[in-house]
């Protein structure tokens, strides 16, 4: 059976209050359309049509590598009926179409797929919800039988219409030759002077064909997203669950509410996360590794063991076994830590490897270097790798030691179990077990403070 999804993505989100097209802003890390584009490909449909217009360049530009989108435009905001329409010439004569919106982020896979299930020749399926309070939705009306017979919206509903608590959230299932047929029979005759989506319900029981109904397993699947206390709203559903599957995976959350995840992350056993933790991006953290609280780990892989203490910052990093970082570190793109490294407080790592059993101490900036095997770095040590148009490498080899408060200007050597005296300055390879000093000769002077006047 063909599949054909269109999404409407066309709306201005005023309410947003906000340069940024509505469907650009993000829940979890990502825009609310690539969630809804995600879903939809869950269902393996044979064409994603997505129909823009508030910030159509921008909401392209935003998706230019996804080349499996066909765009519609709809120049003008004539309703949701008239937006459909705008996408009607690409839609296969037969099958199925699928009509989802770009500001409902989180419709998950499997709800799709059981509303497309319930469409054949007869029939054709809508997403409805119970809700307490349905003001502003349009309410689902059906005959005695219990029968779906038409939708009326908010504002051409009598008293009686209002009181209907099952409302319509405009996800539907039609058969695409029938959604021929009907959109070109829409009228603006209404109290918004719009084309609706939720006529077609009613042309489709004119046509015989029963509506089918289908309730999500969440509500918060089916809410819209019109300003940023609704964006909060559901940010934070989302997190929940999120944050749910983690714990059931057997990681240990100390504060469910204060983590958030803003990617895909894979666990091992016995992992620890801290309050305030976030992590983003493809995030890997194996057997017992412990985040402690205040940290960001953002597309990095954490092995075994390790342990990131408070405020720490790893970015596009590799950490291997049982390694130390923090608090307050930074590992920035490109650095890998061996088994055992350690990387102190105050300490930013940049495109770095750092070998086994090594450590980097206190207020120290290692960038554009390849360190050895335990290898110990003072406090205030700096790689000295920039000279303002390039970069240059340093390299300091297995067992050597780095006095405090010394900078190693690129490109250098260190030899193996050399030995760099604290306060120096190096702009010479330091040979194997050497000891090497280049600092100024101490002089002490005679020397009489001065008084206040």
């Amino acid at each position: 059976m063909n599949i054909d999804v269109v999404v409407l993505a066309a709306g201005q989100g005023s309410r947003m209050k906000s340069d940024l097209p509505k469907v650009l802003h993000p829940i979890a890390g990502k825009s609310m359309l690539a969630h809804v584009l995600d879903s939809a490909r869950s269902v393996k449909a044979n064409a994603l049509h997505v129909v823009v217009g508030h910030g159509s360049d921008k909401v392209k530009s935003h998706f230019c590598d996804d080349n499996d989108i066909q765009w519609a435009l709809q120049a003008e905001q004539k309703g949701t009926g008239h937006a459909v329409k705008m996408a009607l010439d690409n839609l296969a004569p037969s099958g199925v179409t699928l009509i989802l919106y770009g500001d409902v982020p989180l419709i998950q896979a499997n709800t799709l797929q059981a509303l497309i299930d319930l469409v054949t020749s007869k029939t054709m399926a809508l997403l409805t919800v119970n809700m307490d309070n349905p003001t502003g939705y349009g309410r689902i009306k059906r005959d005695d039988n219990q029968l779906v017979t038409s939708i009326v919206e908010q504002k051409d509903a009598n008293q009686q219409e209002l009181s209907i608590q099952e409302v319509n959230t405009g996800i539907m299932a039609v058969p695409t030759e029938n959604l021929h047929s009907w959109l070109p029979q829409l009228s603006s005759d209404n109290a918004q002077g719009e084309y609706y989506l939720t006529d077609v319900i009613a042309m489709a029981v004119t046509s015989g064909l029963t509506v089918e109904t289908l309730q999500p397993e969440f509500a918060e699947e089916t809410y819209g997203v019109n300003n940023r206390a609704q964006q909060a709203e559901l940010e934070r559903w989302y997190q929940a669950r999120l944050v749910n599957e983690l714990m059931t995976q057997g990681v240990t959350v100390l504060d469910p509410a204060r983590l958030d995840i803003r990617g895909s992350v894979s666990v091992g056993r016995d992992v620890v996360i801290d309050a305030n933790v976030i992590l983003e991006g493809e995030v890997v953290l194996g057997d017992g590794v412990h985040i402690e609280a205040n940290c960001i780990i953002k597309n990095s892989s954490l092995a075994a063991g390790s342990v990131i203490k408070a405020f720490s910052h790893i970015d596009s990093a590799q950490v291997s076994e049982a390694c130390d970082i923090g608090p307050y570190a930074r590992l920035r793109p490109g650095t890998v830590l061996e088994n055992g490294a350690k990387v102190g407080n105050f300490c930013e790592v940049k495109k770095s490897v750092i070998g086994a059993g090594s450590k980097v101490n206190h207020l120290s900036y290692i960038g554009d270097a390849t360190v050895g095997k335990n290898v110990n770095i003072g406090a205030g040590t700096i790689t000295c790798n920039y000279d303002g148009v390039n970069k240059f490498k340093t390299e300091i080899k297995d067992g050597a030691f780095i006095g405090s408060n010394s900078s190693l200007v690129a490109p250098v050597i260190v030899g193996e179990n050399a030995t760099v005296a604290a306060g120096s300055t190096i702009t010479k390879e330091v040979e194997a077990a050497k000891l090497a000093v280049a600092r100024g000769k101490q002089v002490n002077l005679k020397w009489q403070r001065p008084t206040k006047a």
